[in-house]
Order: structure tokens, then sequence, then C-alpha cells
């Protein structure tokens, strides 16, 4: 089956992984190296996500000499998240109040079941303000995915993982130097009766 490739929001909150994990200060071309090899991220779709990502406050840029440089610290970032997060929703519960007042001037206009001009306006108004609803909903969520409490979680939930993997795999070779000792199998053997990969070995 084909590798999904990463969506681009995914690949904004990888990128802020790189800036968080590190609490270093980057050129474009410094992360063009980083992004693919430890976050899968793509060198010609570096400048873009970057790009986005300051432009929404998320990672600050400044030009020094002939070079520009980019750095982001969870604090900034989370602050710059908390002031957005709070424009959206704000514009969201003035959309759903409009929302509320158009459904009932629509109700209104329905009495007698008559299709008047003013019905058929209130109506595309109020599709255009559940489009623009759902667009903002998106955002928010698209916000949310950057946010350095949820990475940070992610990363311990991966580490946990890693931990328990590398536990079993530590059983697995106390298993087969066991077999190996009591009954003098060859570990090719072992592997191959147990299902057990050539190339079977510790997480990094």
């Amino acid at each position: 089956a084909k590798k999904k490739g990463l969506s681009f929001e995914e690949k904004r909150s990888r990128m802020m992984e790189i800036f968080f994990e590190t609490k270093d200060v980057f050129q474009l071309k410094d992360i063009e190296k980083i992004a693919p090899k430890e976050k899968g991220i793509t060198s010609m779709s570096v400048k873009e996500i970057l790009q986005s990502l300051v432009d929404d406050g998320m990672v600050d840029t400044d030009r020094i000499g002939t070079s520009n440089y980019f750095w982001a610290f969870p604090s900034k970032a989370l602050h710059a998240r908390k002031r957005k997060l709070e424009e959206l929703e704000s514009q969201l519960a003035e959309s759903s109040k409009k929302k509320e007042a158009l459904q009932k001037s629509i109700e209104k206009a329905k009495i007698g079941r008559q299709e008047t001009a003013e019905r058929a306006a209130l109506m595309e108004e109020l599709a255009a303000l559940r489009q623009k609803k759902e667009k903002l909903k998106a955002e928010l969520d698209k916000y949310r995915e950057c946010d350095p409490a949820v990475i940070e979680e992610m990363r311990q939930t991966n580490k946990i993982a890693k931990e328990a993997a590398n536990r079993w795999t530590d059983n697995i070779f106390s298993i087969k130097s066991w077999a190996k000792r009591k009954f003098g199998f060859e570990e090719s053997r072992i592997d191959k009766s147990f299902g057990i990969p050539e190339d079977f070995d510790y997480i990094d």
C-alpha cells in the first residue's frame, strides 16, 4: 500500500517540535536538513511550512547580515496561540449569535410558507455563515495541533511506548540466550521458529 504523506497541519506541528526540543536558532538551510531526517517533512515544503508559522506568530524571524534566522520558544508560542484562539473563539461566538438571529428571521418569514425575496436573501446569508463557522472551527483545530502542551504530551506518550517496546526486546533477548544455553539451539533456528526478524533490535 502507498504510504500516506503528512498533512499540512502535521508538518506544522512537527516543525514546531524541532524548535521546542532544541530551543535553538536556525537558518532555513539548517531546517531543510533537519526536518526531512528527523521529522519526515520533505525539504521542498519546509519553506512554505516555516512561512505559515511565521505568519501566524508561532515562529520568530530576524535578518542578521545577509542571513535570516528562525526560532520559537514554547512560552512565546503558547501566548501567541492563546491570543489567536481567543480571537477565533470570539469570531465564532459572534457568528453563532448572528446565525441564531437569522434562523429566527427565517422562521418568521416562513409563516404562511410564502417564498419571499427576503426569505431567499436570509437563507443565502445563513448558508454563508454556516460556511464561515466551519472555516473558523477548522482554524481553531489547526492552532490546537501546535499547542506546546499537546506536543509535550505526545512526546511523553512516545517515550513510554519506546521504553515498553525496549523492555519487551530485552525480555526476548534474555529468552533467546536462555534457550541457546539450555538446549544448544542456534540463534537462526530460534528466530525462524518464533518468527523473529533478522534485524530485530532495540528502538533508538
